[in-house]
């Protein structure tokens, strides 16, 4: 019973954490942020790590300051790095190192890039074939050719 419980809270933080996504992609940022930062309050530092990782993930894209972006998707990798071998985990990791190497793109910080971009590359074997994997793989080839980090 206990047990149960325990998955239903996860399954309606999982749908809150869907419905500020949503809230963010529809434009109000602002407020998907205040959502963001309540739901991260609620999980806490000690929290779930799968809960952490996408709360992280979703907070840096709502950051105004590059820095403060960075140390959001720094904070979703070191949450997934606790649970590195779970099948969700391994899913996100391609777009963690992705929006790393973006951040210090921005950043002026191209090498610190590459070595991210290199990762989301070495990571994306594990998507499937569909169309959020196709789109990862566009956005890291992209970013390939905007760092000059081509294939070898």
């Amino acid at each position: 019973m206990a047990e149960r419980q325990g998955q239903t809270a996860q399954d309606a933080l999982l749908t809150r954490i869907g419905q500020t996504v949503m809230l963010h992609h529809g434009g109000d940022r602002e407020e998907a942020r205040r959502r963001f930062l309540d739901l991260w309050a609620e999980v806490a530092e000690d929290g779930d790590p799968l809960h952490r990782c996408t709360l992280a993930h979703y907070l840096a894209d709502t950051q105004d300051d590059p820095f403060d972006e960075l140390a959001w998707d720094l904070r979703a990798l070191t949450a997934a790095e606790e649970q590195k071998g779970s099948r969700e985990v391994r899913a996100l990791y391609p777009s963690l190192h992705l929006n790393l190497a973006a951040d210090y793109a921005k950043l002026g910080r191209p090498e610190a890039a590459r070595t991210h971009l290199r990762r989301a590359r070495g990571a994306v074997a594990v998507l499937a074939d569909d169309r959020y994997g196709n789109d990862l793989r566009a956005v890291i080839r992209r970013m390939e050719l905007q760092l000059g980090d081509e294939r070898e």
